[in-house]
């Protein structure tokens, strides 16, 4: 019973406020009648016309597949660099102020450029999400590596544990929930930048296709795209939210412990 009850207040929690800003935005939307404010039934309409049909695999698959690649590539990027950065000193010092320079640029500044190197294809809109969304996972990285316990490092160099078994069993465990921190992060960005990118010289994605819709007037079938992100963007943080009580369950185990629960 008290699963069931501790079940039901979860979904409370996860669905309440949604569920009462969909309500408030469907009483406040029947009163509107201007064209750029739809009612809320007409967006759900447009929304089951629009992407449940061809546009699904034609806007929505080459997004979701830039997503993953671009969001990939950020973090064993960020993960790799950080953790090199991290255990060196040295090294941190000389490039700290060459990645703080890159990291003040806004990725949609670099799209221009990015378009003379790799021309307008997937390649740039991936490379796109991967400058703005190696930051945090890259960062979170490096602090997680120096603030390995100073205790178990030195067991590990006793115990001549070096290398990748180092790497293995102390230092990516240790550094592990600052990790997931920053993937967590990574990962609204990587949504954003997506859509920021097929907002450029595109020929599909929802970034695409929203911005087709704005520019031809077809204001329900726009706001059913941004509605879409949107459930994209939850959906994702989900199962974000799932692997990361399966990696560091171990964590939370140890924190509950700690606090005597």
């Amino acid at each position: 019973m008290r699963v069931l009850r501790d079940g039901a207040r979860a979904l409370l929690y996860l669905f309440g406020l949604p569920a009462a800003l969909i309500g408030l935005w469907w009483v406040l939307a029947a009163r509107s009648d201007t064209f750029y404010y739809p009612t809320l039934d007409r967006i759900l309409s447009a929304f089951g016309e629009t992407w449940f049909s061809q546009r699904l695999l034609d806007d929505v698959v080459p997004s979701l597949g830039r997503l993953a690649a671009g969001y990939l590539g950020a973090v064993l990027l960020g993960v790799g660099l950080g953790v090199l950065l991290g255990s060196r000193r040295r090294l941190r010092a000389l490039a700290e102020p060459v990645l703080e320079f890159f990291r003040a640029i806004p990725p949609p500044v670099l799209i221009p450029v990015l378009m003379l190197f790799s021309g307008i294809g997937d390649t740039m809109k991936i490379v796109v999400i991967i400058t703005g969304a190696v930051w945090p996972v890259l960062l979170n990285t490096v602090e997680g590596v120096r603030a390995v316990d100073t205790v178990l490092a030195d067991t590990a160099r006793c115990y001549r544990i070096t290398g990748v078994t180092r790497l293995r069993r102390l230092v990516l465990p240790a550094a592990s929930p600052q990790i997931v921190a920053g993937m967590r992060q990574a990962l609204s960005i990587s949504i954003i930048l997506m859509v920021i990118g097929e907002m450029f010289a595109s020929s599909s994605g929802l970034g695409f296709a929203i911005v087709q819709f704005q520019r031809s007037f077809a204001i329900p079938e726009m706001w059913s795209g941004i509605l879409l992100l949107g459930l994209l963007g939850f959906g994702l943080s989900l199962l974000f939210g799932l692997f990361e009580s399966r990696v560091l369950g171990w964590y939370r185990g140890l924190r509950q412990s700690q606090r005597g629960e």
